[in-house]
């Protein structure tokens, strides 16, 4: 809300005049607002090497520990979470995954007995798996359903597209008062104060980025990681990088800018572990990968887009990449290379090690 003065000093009067003319000039004037500021993307930045004692890249330790602002839970792991989507988000990711002891964010379509038997065959990946949920009364009853069913599940992914949401702030804080000892991720927003608002609500971790093409995308959310990597801290919060990832130093630049876990799609998007069936076309396979709010999705699970909304996601045919064990370690070995460079002898130190340059040009054009 902006106030302009339309007055100098000679319109100062006395009595009731004075006052009509104070409060006429004073009243407010909705206009938009033009925030002209520079943001970066991932490609417009590189890490400025430092000098570093470490021998190898093999010395960097990639795990990290936290202790959550409101569940009071402890985690230990590599902080890396396949995202709730529902061709990455699969219980064969989660197992490949927790081997690693990195995360995965179960896709909400599983069901009830779908769970139950991932559970009961593979307890081991319990720890390192979030149940995904939407902000509806029928989302609430089936978390409930879920948690109450398989008790050692710890985490909570609250997913929604607009966390800006005066109705998701609610259900954050219902969900909370239900699960006072669960760890709730919540999202997604891209600005610092709508982080501390979901902090206080009762979330523990935020989930940071929007788009595409509808607020702010991809293309800036490494400012925007900044921005609501501060607000979180300065609560005792963490938030998650959630897209815009699309190699290894992507993935160090993100934790380079403050992030605390990072979320990945489309870069486990086409393997074995993803949902989906294999597409041959001129001797190439492919797989579909595609957002929650794509028309692929909605006609899938709600039998189409709702004449009172958009499709808001892309499917796309992503290349069959094989087995995720492979890029996982083309992932982690990224990551150690970069905390070597700056001379980051742990994950945790990366942030406080970094400082960023700005470029036009990340690799050579020659071979492209």
């Amino acid at each position: 809300m902006l106030f302009f003065c339309r007055f100098g000093f000679g319109a100062w009067s006395s009595g009731p005049a004075r006052l009509r003319r104070f409060s006429s000039a004073l009243r407010p004037v909705t206009m938009p607002r033009v925030d002209a500021d520079l943001k970066l993307d991932f490609k417009d930045v590189l890490f400025r090497p430092k000098r570093s004692s470490l021998k190898s890249r093999s010395e960097v330790d990639l795990q990290r520990t936290f202790t959550f602002r409101n569940s009071k839970q402890t985690y230990n792991g590599i902080p890396i979470i396949a995202a709730n989507m529902d061709t990455t988000g699969t219980f064969e990711m989660a197992q490949v995954l927790s081997k690693h002891t990195l995360f995965t964010a179960i896709q909400k379509h599983y069901s009830l007995e779908e769970w139950k038997t991932f559970a009961a065959s593979h307890p081991e990946c319990l720890e390192h798996v979030a149940v995904s949920s939407g902000s509806g009364a029928a989302d609430l009853e089936k978390l409930c359903s879920i948690l109450e069913a398989i008790p050692l599940i710890q985490y909570i992914c609250l997913d929604v597209a607009n966390g800006y949401s005066e109705h998701f702030v609610e259900f954050v804080k219902r969900v909370r008062e239900r699960f006072p000892k669960h760890t709730i991720m919540a999202g997604n927003v891209v600005t610092g104060e709508m982080v501390e608002e979901l902090i206080l609500s009762g979330a523990d971790i935020i989930k940071v980025g929007i788009g595409p093409g509808i607020t702010l995308d991809f293309p800036t959310l490494f400012c925007a990681v900044i921005e609501c990597a501060d607000s979180a801290h300065g609560l005792k919060g963490h938030i998650i990088s959630d897209g815009g990832c699309s190699c290894p130093g992507d993935v160090a630049k993100a934790f380079g800018a403050g992030a605390d876990f990072v979320m990945l799609g489309g870069m486990l998007a086409g393997h074995d572990q993803c949902a989906g069936e294999l597409i041959e076309k001129d001797g190439k396979k492919f797989k579909l990968f595609y957002g929650m709010s794509s028309d692929t999705a909605m006609k899938k699970y709600v039998g189409g887009v709702a004449e009172y909304r958009a499709s808001e996601g892309r499917t796309v045919q992503v290349p069959y990449k094989g087995d995720v064990e492979n890029t996982i370690r083309d992932i982690l070995g990224g990551l150690r290379s970069t905390c070597t460079y700056v001379g980051a002898a742990k994950l945790k130190e990366l942030s406080r090690r970094t400082t960023f340059i700005r470029v036009t040009q990340q690799s050579s054009q020659m071979f492209t």
